[in-house]
């Protein structure tokens, strides 16, 4: 059976298209300056970067940033940013899916995703796991805002059964923080939560 609905990729395009970005802020979340302000400098990974304002932030606290999004508009507009920023010697940006990073290779000293993970169905999610386990180093910080159902008949649009990133990092990061809310848009509300893990040694991460 065939169907009109619009696929993740078609949505996200036509807003970025439109410039109709209701997340686009100047500043990324409260979540990630804290963790400029409390983590020296090092190599982040922004995943879903889409206009690059987290990745432009950081780099203009001494971090370089790789930047990645599948949408090729999100991309234009990022490096729109960039080159505004004057931050193009700090922050790489990619076209690449989240579920395929061949393209970068370790150590992340810091992995940040404000509301991509939540868009990807099981099995992009386990390949997005491993590799952010793959890229994050020993030790190294992982910070994720995602939208959760706490109930499979839960109408929410974009999100992921609450419980999925336990599992999906219990055995490769330390879950040390987890902030749970709700988001507000407009007249619509979801259960929500921030993540903050810590990528295990690997010795600790094979022994499980």
């Amino acid at each position: 059976m065939t169907t009109n609905e619009p696929t993740r990729f078609e949505r996200l395009q036509a807003r970025y298209q439109a410039r109709d970005l209701p997340w686009d802020h100047e500043l990324p979340p409260p979540e990630i300056i804290a963790a400029a302000e409390r983590l020296p400098p090092g190599r982040v990974l922004d995943l879903g970067c889409g206009s690059a304002r987290a990745s432009i932030y950081l780099a203009a606290r001494g971090w370089q940033a790789d930047g990645v999004d599948f949408i090729p508009e999100a991309i234009e507009l990022a490096r729109e940013r960039v080159r505004a920023a004057g931050q193009e010697a700090r922050v790489r940006l990619h076209l690449a899916s989240v579920t395929d990073l061949h393209v970068l290779q370790q150590p992340y000293d810091l992995a940040i995703d404000v509301g991509c993970m939540h868009g990807l169905d099981e099995v992009e999610r386990r390949a997005y796991a491993a590799e952010v386990a793959r890229l994050v180093r020993p030790g190294g910080h992982y910070l994720l805002f995602a939208h959760l159902r706490t109930r499979e008949d839960e109408p929410v649009a974009v999100s992921m059964p609450d419980g999925v990133v336990e599992a999906l990092f219990q055995a490769t990061f330390q879950i040390v923080q987890v902030e749970r809310g709700i988001t507000v848009v407009g007249d619509q509300q979801w259960h929500s939560a921030w993540y903050e893990l810590v990528r295990r040694q690997d010795d600790d991460a094979m022994m499980g």
